[in-house]
């Protein structure tokens, strides 16, 4: 035993020694930390309140909400939609809707025109029609983007005044197709103003009231403002302007006019959470015709420029999961002159 003692005692001293400077360098390294920390300058009440002061959101861009009114916003989408038109009554007016009335070949001179472009198997009275239309935007960046519309169309006559043959079949097929691009001039979050330029070419048959039988293009501006968290509003100003167009009648102008359009369009939402959105929207729709001619067995003149009309649209936007949109609406006409009486449209955007 006192051998044990005797080779154990040098060890335990030997540990002890090589202990003490591991516990001198703890309590320096704890003597250095506490001096820093006393160096350090005070958080003052102020700035720690400061720091978990919660951020208040300001209002943000809502997304467009209108059916009728031209989307100005920029991004990357496609849209369907459906129209079913009831009424139109001088579908030839200005070349805006179809080319010009087709019973020009048949009627007396001075007046007769062997080349009238439109249908030909009467002066239309009334015209029900449907079109669809198929669109695809591309968003080049956040400030322009492309796009290109291709629509389908259906004519269904209701009446006409028979100047030729006397039967007048519905007709349908591919109507003048339109491309274009947008340009953001100004955006500051919750406003904004779009340009636009549209163009479209005569690629619908004419002759079976399917297109214009002349390309034009319309530029126009597009606004938009989120007046409040959940009330917007949007706005279009725009001019469709025809380049060529038909003969006009017993006159050297063209049968084709230009067109100012207009339009504005508050929306609110009524509903309103994580993954869905309904919103109702007002819209008020104009157009002033400036020159042209139409075909028209109740008006006073053949001379369409100074024609104003204007058409009132009811609808409402669901929005779901911020990219699917779905628009049903209805439009009724406020004037006289109208492209139509009654307008049915339906709606579906997917946003990318």
């Amino acid at each position: 035993m006192p051998l044990a003692i005797a080779l154990i005692a040098p060890s335990l001293a030997l540990a002890q020694t090589r202990a003490e400077p591991r516990e001198a360098v703890s309590t320096a390294a704890d003597e250095t930390a506490a001096t820093v920390a006393l160096e350090l300058p005070p958080v003052t009440v102020a700035a720690a309140e400061q720091s978990v002061r919660p951020v208040v959101a300001g209002r943000r861009r809502r997304p467009s909400m209108v059916g009728y009114i031209e989307d100005g916003t920029i991004q990357s989408q496609v849209r369907f939609r459906f129209d079913s038109g009831f009424g139109n009554s001088v579908p030839d007016r200005a070349e805006f809707f179809y080319g010009k009335c087709g019973c020009y070949k048949y009627v007396p001179p001075p007046a007769r025109d062997p080349d009238a472009p439109g249908p030909g198997q009467g002066i239309p009275t009334e015209i029900n029609y449907t079109e669809f239309y198929s669109q695809a935007e591309f968003a080049i960046d956040d400030r322009f983007s492309v796009f290109g519309e291709l629509p389908f169309r259906g004519i269904d006559p209701q009446a006409f005044v028979p100047t030729g043959l006397l039967d007048w079949e519905g007709q349908s097929g591919i109507g003048d197709l339109r491309f274009g691009g947008k340009a953001s001039l100004f955006n500051d979050g919750t406003s904004g103003v779009t340009a636009m330029v549209r163009m479209m070419v005569p690629t619908g048959d004419a002759h079976k009231g399917l297109g214009t039988n002349h390309a034009s293009i319309e530029p126009s501006l597009l606004f938009h403002s989120s007046v409040a968290d959940r009330v917007g509003i949007e706005a279009q100003l725009g001019y469709w302007a025809s380049i060529g167009g038909s003969a006009g009648v017993n006159s050297e102008d063209s049968f084709a006019g230009d067109v100012l359009t207009w339009g504005i369009g508050p929306s609110f939402d009524a509903y309103s959470s994580s993954t869905l959105s309904i919103s109702p929207v007002v819209e008020l729709v104009g157009w002033h015709v400036i020159g042209g001619f139409q075909t028209c067995v109740t008006c006073d003149t053949p001379e369409a420029g100074g024609t104003n009309i204007v058409n009132i649209k009811f609808g409402a936007r669901a929005m779901v999961n911020g990219r699917h949109s779905i628009y049903g609406g209805y439009g009724l006409s406020l004037t006289d002159a109208d492209w139509y009486d009654k307008l049915f449209r339906l709606e579906y955007r997917l946003g990318f």
